[in-house]
């Protein structure tokens, strides 16, 4: 065999021919499945965001406010209550599903949208 034969084959090498099979592979099947018993955790705020370019944390607060003395400011603590991790694809995944309720609340007159800033013209001194 002579090294043009690949060549007539429209140069196709083993190894495009793999990618080409990987490519067409259909994405795995996932089933969900539910686990009741799993504790639930209750948060009423957001302590903590950060993406570091590897994973999105987001840290959860809870809030418990002092006994109520008459005349006397209200006070409380805010304790985490949850830290979540996720990796870039599920943060994507939680941003886009955060963004469809954003705009389903919005519709339903929940929320108002948030006039967006212009950009002011910059200032010209007169000469």
């Amino acid at each position: 065999m002579s090294a043009d034969t690949t060549s007539a084959k429209g140069n196709a090498s083993p190894g495009a021919a793999a990618m080409g099979a990987a490519a067409e592979r259909q994405p795995p099947m996932i089933r969900y499945l539910d686990h009741p018993d799993m504790a639930e955790t209750f948060a009423d705020s957001i302590t903590g965001l950060i993406f570091d370019g590897q994973t999105l944390r987001i840290e959860f607060g809870v809030t418990r406010f002092d006994e109520v003395k008459p005349d006397a400011q209200i006070t409380g603590r805010r304790y985490p209550a949850c830290r979540l991790v996720l990796p870039p694809a599920a943060a994507v995944e939680l941003i886009n599903r955060m963004q469809q309720i954003a705009a389903a609340l919005t519709q339903a007159g929940v929320v108002r949208a948030a006039p967006r800033p212009t950009a002011a013209a910059p200032a010209t001194k007169p000469e």
